[in-house]
């Protein structure tokens, strides 16, 4: 008998919560998994759990994470309108980049949220998550200031969309000057989704 979505990302999170196909699970305090709509205007996917993400079980919840719902409120959306995830599911400890044998045990778990979702628009936030994307699709990624910004259309694990690299939210705390691309590129997802809300200005600085 086939899943529904709410099956599929049940069952995601039950075995994610269970896994051990790497050492991070070691380390962590909450599995994270991801949260927002299950028919989702689009999908983020982000880098790795952080610190806050860690100890509240949810994607984006510290200053990136906050960074992020500004972001979506400035072109008229909400976190409920989207699907919020990651590469990675468990946090690599002091933040460091995730290895790639982390990459290759965690991502069959995105592979299948994507396929059960098959979002029209994935934003991929940073190269991690971009790598990932563009190597599923066939792409061949080299670096974020070649591809940001720009709309590819794609097919990858047996469904089409249009996907949007663009900097990690938390980059964008690092470097301040990032912060206008990124809103500049989330004007771009307001015009590659049928119907946004009224936009609303976002206060860059309150993330500076």
């Amino acid at each position: 008998m086939e899943l529904s979505v709410e099956g599929v990302i049940a069952d995601v999170a039950r075995r994610v919560a269970e896994c051990r196909r790497c050492e991070l699970w070691r380390t962590r305090t909450n599995p994270v998994v991801g949260e927002g709509s299950l028919k989702p205007k689009a999908m983020f996917i982000g880098e790795a759990p952080g610190r806050s993400e860690d100890l509240e079980g949810r994607p984006f919840v510290g200053a990136a994470g906050k960074l992020l719902t500004s972001l979506l409120q400035s072109v008229g959306l909400s976190r409920s309108d989207v699907y919020i995830t990651n590469v990675l599911k468990c946090r690599p400890p002091g933040n460091r980049d995730p290895l790639p044998e982390e990459v290759e045990a965690c991502t069959p778990f995105l592979a299948e949220q994507l396929k059960a979702m098959r979002p029209q628009v994935i934003v991929t936030l940073g190269r991690f998550s971009t790598s990932y994307v563009f190597s599923t699709a066939g792409l061949s990624f080299t670096s974020m200031a070649k591809v940001r910004g720009r709309v590819f259309k794609v097919e990858l694990l047996g469904f089409k969309a249009s996907v949007l690299p663009t900097y990690h939210p938390a980059a964008a705390l690092y470097y301040p000057k990032l912060q206008e691309s990124l809103a500049e590129d989330f004007r771009k997802l307001a015009q590659l989704l049928e119907g946004p809300r009224e936009p609303r200005g976002v206060d860059l600085s309150l993330f500076m």
